[in-house]
């Protein structure tokens, strides 16, 4: 595996990039298109928006995505093992883009997000080994266990934070970016196709920023949330300390829907129905869409990056670099009474 680019390599590399985000646009322009016929949204007391709006370009990110690890599979700079294991985030933007188009039973849907986390675990043979404390910690058989708990929750919490607009695909260009970066120097192959995921949610970004022309839907959601959540599993194989910095740099998205869940579920009330109760929605109606989009990229590049940083530095400090990036989120999701129904601000 190649550890570096050559300048030479680079320029095709940029061009290539380029054509990704000009794909990702077109391709949601495109799907815009049939949107507007099919597959409207249509306001309800639990919306942050008003009027009805096409749903379902992120199948633009899923295509773009598709399209860049077949090429780089065709071109002999990615290996099958890996192609197959990236496919399986394919099963859950196809249930999310036929849920989409047609409410699908959670217990459904629930099954094809456990098969597809399995089957991903199986490909890059589990959960990866953690340094914790000094020491190296294979969990062995339970680490399927807990690699399908993960990978279901981060698809289903990407799902519960795209609720405004532009959140969810800065999210993805934030940590997708950031990944691509990290994995630069170490693992050219996953730093392509993360470095491909950031640009395909940018080209998704240009349609969805406020006010936006068009949502993301479950077929874009669940996709982001498996694969990042994966990239980071199979980044973890090359060094533990990736899978610490993957969970830094997806700290103000874990934060607020664990949090919010679990301010639910302790309170007796239906966590598993739909809701208006985040941190961020709780913002958004106070402060607009626009700003808590622009504070979430402030904490994203001001704190949670430096943090990622200082960890990638100095290894060892993974566990307390995630207590220091997570602390002051847990407190904002306490002052933004995340898990609360605030009636008037759900109206």
């Amino acid at each position: 595996m190649n550890n570096g680019l050559s300048l030479e390599a680079l320029m095709p590399i940029v061009s290539w990039l380029i054509g990704v985000l000009l794909l990702s646009y077109i391709t949601i322009y495109c799907i815009k298109t049939y949107a507007l016929k099919h597959l409207l949204d249509i306001p309800n007391q639990r919306s942050s928006h008003q009027m009805p709006t096409p749903r379902g370009g992120g199948l633009g990110i899923v295509l773009s995505v598709s399209v860049t690890v077949l090429w780089l599979f065709f071109d002999h700079m990615f290996d099958f093992t890996r192609l197959l294991s990236i496919t399986t985030s394919l099963l859950v933007a196809g249930v999310g883009f036929w849920d989409d188009h047609r409410h699908i039973p959670a217990r459904w849907r629930f099954l094809v997000h456990v098969a597809a986390a399995l089957a991903a675990l199986y490909l890059i043979h589990g959960f990866p080994p953690l340094s914790i404390g000094g020491l190296s910690v294979d969990f062995g058989f339970f680490g399927y266990v807990f690699g399908v708990i993960y990978l279901v929750w981060l698809l289903n919490l990407f799902n519960f934070m795209d609720g405004i607009d532009g959140l969810a695909a800065s999210e993805a260009v934030f940590v997708s970016g950031a990944l691509a970066g990290f994995l630069a120097g170490t693992d050219i192959q996953l730093s392509l196709i993360t470095a491909a995921l950031c640009i395909s949610s940018m080209g998704f970004l240009l349609w969805n920023w406020p006010p936006t022309r068009i949502f993301m839907g479950d077929v874009g959601s669940g996709f982001l949330g498996f694969a990042l959540g994966l990239l980071i599993l199979m980044a973890g194989f090359n060094d533990p300390t990736y899978f610490y910095i993957g969970l830094i740099l997806f700290a103000v998205f874990i934060t607020d829907a664990t949090f919010t869940l679990l301010h639910r579920y302790l309170g007796g009330q239906k966590w598993y129905e739909a809701h208006c109760s985040h941190a961020y929605q709780h913002a958004a109606k106070r402060h607009g869409h626009l700003r808590v989009i622009v504070s979430v990229w402030a904490i994203n590049l001001c704190w949670l990056l430096p943090v990622a940083l200082l960890v990638y530095r100095y290894p060892d400090f993974g566990l307390p670099g995630l207590i220091i990036a997570y602390s002051p989120l847990i407190y904002l999701a306490v002052k933004f009474k995340a898990g609360r129904i605030i009636k008037s601000l759900c109206l």
